[in-house]
């Protein structure tokens, strides 16, 4: 029951994981890995910290290095580098607004330059703010959650895909909330159904070049993205309504993203969306 127990609290945004009461579960602590990735170069944009922390720390517990893309949250990006790091992993750090067309370009760039290669792409990161009625969601919020969290995307993945072939890996993060929609996350419902539409067309028009391209989508999960972004009441209550009673912690996600990473375990397995929902079975039934 204490896992499911949070004071009210707010940050301002992108937030950080050291204000968070309770700190989430994010650095695979407990997870052992056996090689499954071994000599693989992978890029997670939204790695610092939430959900691409845990990927970018269980992939390095794998035996891959790890680029990580972030907006300007120098000191969660700093504490993912030294968990990567103490796996005898290189860890690659790239700040910069993913909203902005070069900045896409230039962290696939980076990778392939400083990683000397790129196997795995893990698209992640994403902004969101909830509003009370349509009519208070403006053209800027809808554009500017367009370009972080769908665009960025497309961006990232165009500009990785002549550093990709046979047996690499595209994984993007949806949501539950692109499965059912949500009426104060509109623009981000969008968003990741689109995502959602998107890994069945890419898996498709890429599936005769051998790359494989999947989602996970999960339920609600215990991110900075959460008290900087919904007020103290709703972070109170945040996850309870899944049939778990709880919001999912990083680290109860990081371990799809290995096995959809893995080619020993998930090579036949590509336009599949995860979804991780807490005994959820049935989004929008």
């Amino acid at each position: 029951m204490a896992d499911r127990i949070r004071p009210p609290q707010q940050q301002d945004p992108p937030g950080t994981t050291a204000e968070m009461d309770p700190r989430p579960r994010d650095s695979m602590t407990d997870y052992e890995g056996r090689g499954l990735l071994a000599g693989q170069r992978a890029l997670i944009t939204g790695g610092d910290s939430g959900i691409g922390r845990a990927v970018a720390i269980a992939f390095a517990k794998e035996g891959a290095d790890v680029a990580i893309s972030y907006l300007n949250e120098d000191e969660d990006a700093e504490y993912t580098a030294d968990r990567v790091r103490a796996e005898g992993r290189e860890c690659l750090l790239l700040p910069g607004d993913l909203a902005d067309a070069s900045h896409c370009r230039e962290i696939v760039d980076s990778t392939v330059s400083e990683l000397d290669g790129l196997d795995i792409l893990v698209n992640n990161a994403a902004t969101q703010w909830p509003v009370d009625r349509p009519e208070d969601l403006t053209e800027e919020q809808w554009m500017h959650t367009f370009d972080v969290n769908l665009h960025s995307y497309f961006r990232v993945t165009s500009a990785a895909l002549p550093h990709l072939g046979d047996g690499d890996v595209i994984i993007n993060t949806g949501s539950v909330n692109g499965l059912r929609g949500n009426k104060s996350l509109i623009d981000y419902s969008a968003t990741k159904g689109a995502i959602h539409a998107w890994t069945y067309a890419m898996a498709q028009a890429l599936a005769d070049r051998g790359i494989r391209v999947n989602c996970v989508a999960p339920g609600p999960v215990w991110t900075p993205l959460i008290p900087s972004t919904f007020p103290p009441e709703k972070v109170e209550k945040f996850g309870l309504q899944a049939p778990f009673q709880r919001a999912a912690h990083p680290d109860d996600l990081a371990p799809s993203y290995v096995f959809l990473a893995s080619n020993r375990l998930s090579s036949y397995y590509s336009g599949e969306v995860l979804a991780v929902l807490g005994g959820e079975t049935m989004p929008g039934g």
